[in-house]
């Protein structure tokens, strides 16, 4: 999206919510850091001119979701979701979804096992009191680690099927843990458990306030144009 903008000349700013230590640079003027809420992104959108949000942050990240549709309703600035299409189980997988994170820990055996924990380090402490060794990969070497028994790899992705498939067997793992984000740079995990008949535990996406959303950059940028003319 950051180069599509770009490549029109768009004034246009990219906005990091600063939780990666070293993010990907951007074609376009990047900020980093909350905005303190719904009011502060809302003067921000005020203040900066801005006629057009375009929220493509992470699926799982609810309140940063929630508080764009707020404030574009405060700002009166029109809002677009980009968000990719979430992955659907097909022949062969064996996924258990569930709801939330809560629920992933108790879907996990009560027995010892080995797990792929690929789920990032925000949530980590709703598995901390279960008995399994944890696999973990991250961008950026974790603060604390809750888990007493866990290895982490550092890793940026996208990943390949072969090579998530040498991890799990490497690594011995018996059930994989994957927030359904969608999109193709971290789908190799699910192929690869496909693949090894590995067990998946999916957490669905969070319910968000209803608002309009495309799945490709290209629909966006169309977006932008068409509520452009509209408000001319």
């Amino acid at each position: 999206m950051a180069r599509f903008l770009a490549d029109q000349g768009l004034n246009a700013q990219f906005s990091y919510a600063g939780r990666t230590m070293s993010p990907v640079a951007q074609p376009l003027p990047t900020r980093m850091g909350g905005f303190g809420g719904v009011q502060g992104l809302a003067q921000h959108l005020r203040d900066g001119g801005f006629t057009h949000l375009i929220d493509a942050t992470h699926p799982f990240a609810a309140q940063i979701s929630a508080n764009a549709v707020n404030a574009a309703a405060l700002a009166g600035v029109p809002l677009l979701c980009l968000q990719r299409p979430a992955w659907v189980a097909g022949q062969g997988d064996r996924w258990t979804r569930v709801s939330d994170i809560a629920k992933a820990a108790s879907a996990l055996p009560a027995s010892p096992t080995r797990v792929f924990l690929a789920i990032g380090k925000q949530n980590l402490d709703a598995f901390a009191g279960l008995p399994h060794h944890f696999l973990l990969r991250l961008v950026d070497p974790p603060v604390a680690m809750p888990l007493p028994d866990a290895q982490v790899v550092i890793a940026r992705g996208p990943f390949t099927a072969q090579g998530d498939a040498a991890l799990i067997r490497d690594h011995r793992i018996t059930h994989v843990v994957a927030k359904n984000a969608g999109g193709m740079g971290a789908v190799a995990k699910l192929t690869a458990a496909r693949e090894l008949g590995v067990q998946v535990i999916m957490i669905d996406r969070p319910v968000l306030p209803e608002r309009a959303e495309v799945s490709e950059p290209e629909l966006a940028l169309a977006w932008i144009h068409q509520t452009a003319r509209r408000g001319a």
